[in-house]
């Protein structure tokens, strides 16, 4: 279980978070979302120790973690999934995911954590991380290596953006069956309706403070009613990197 108290954060003399209180039991998929700029990527950072609230506590499975390293979170069973993910010059794909894994992963596998995302095997498999990928490849080999992880609490920052429709219908495939396959918790930020429609809770942030927050019955009418003069809910993927 993962609990905020009372986390504010401010950048630029700008207030980004302001008091966010909230608890993420365990095994719930759970989606954030709100307009740009409304504080949600902060937020997962802040969970995963990229950046540092300037007041409140973080609690995860009763450890308060509000000064651990991302090192010693990861370590504790929390992954993270960035918005623009980085290269590893010199490691191939399988390294990254057997990396990832913490273990010497099978070539078959990881084969099909890489189909999973819409990677044909046999043309990735051997390639090395780095710049000759586009953005969108590497956005879905690193959803592949966070997958391998296994992680207690996953956070996906942004998993739609920079990839192709067809890739993007494969991602919830994905993330349905991360979350039957493992004991844990998913948090996804997104503006994506189809994301939306399969967490069984969503939180709506607003100007850095959580607004509203409940079930898809509870809170999708809302949010459609806000996108029409607020924020877009988009349906599907967008185009490829």
């Amino acid at each position: 279980m993962l609990e905020l108290k009372d986390i504010s954060f401010e950048r630029d003399n700008k207030k980004i978070l302001d008091n966010i209180s909230l608890i993420i039991d365990n095994n719930k998929f759970v989606a954030i979302t709100g307009p740009n700029g409304s504080g949600k990527s902060t937020l997962a950072k802040i969970i995963m120790g990229i950046e540092k609230p300037d007041s409140g506590r973080i609690i995860f499975n009763g450890v308060d973690i509000t000064d651990f390293k991302i090192n010693e979170r990861a370590n504790l069973g929390i992954g993270f999934a960035f918005q623009q993910p980085v290269k590893f010059k010199g490691i191939t794909v399988h390294d990254l995911i057997s990396f990832a894994a913490k273990r010497q992963v099978k070539l078959n596998e990881a084969c099909e954590y890489l189909s999973d995302v819409g990677l044909c095997p046999r043309d990735y498999i051997s390639r090395e991380v780095n710049s000759s990928l586009s953005g969108g490849e590497l956005k879905r080999i690193e959803i592949a290596t966070v997958a391998a992880k296994k992680s207690e609490f996953t956070i996906f920052d942004e998993p739609e953006a920079g990839i192709d429709l067809w890739s993007f219908n494969n991602l919830i495939y994905v993330f349905e069956k991360m979350y039957k396959k493992i004991t844990g918790s998913i948090v996804v930020i997104t503006h994506q309706e189809r994301i939306l429609d399969i967490a069984d809770e969503i939180i709506l942030l607003t100007d850095g403070k959580i607004k509203d927050r409940g079930s898809k019955d509870k809170i999708f009418p809302k949010l459609m009613k806000s996108s029409k003069c607020k924020f877009k809910i988009s349906k599907g993927g967008t185009d490829e990197i």
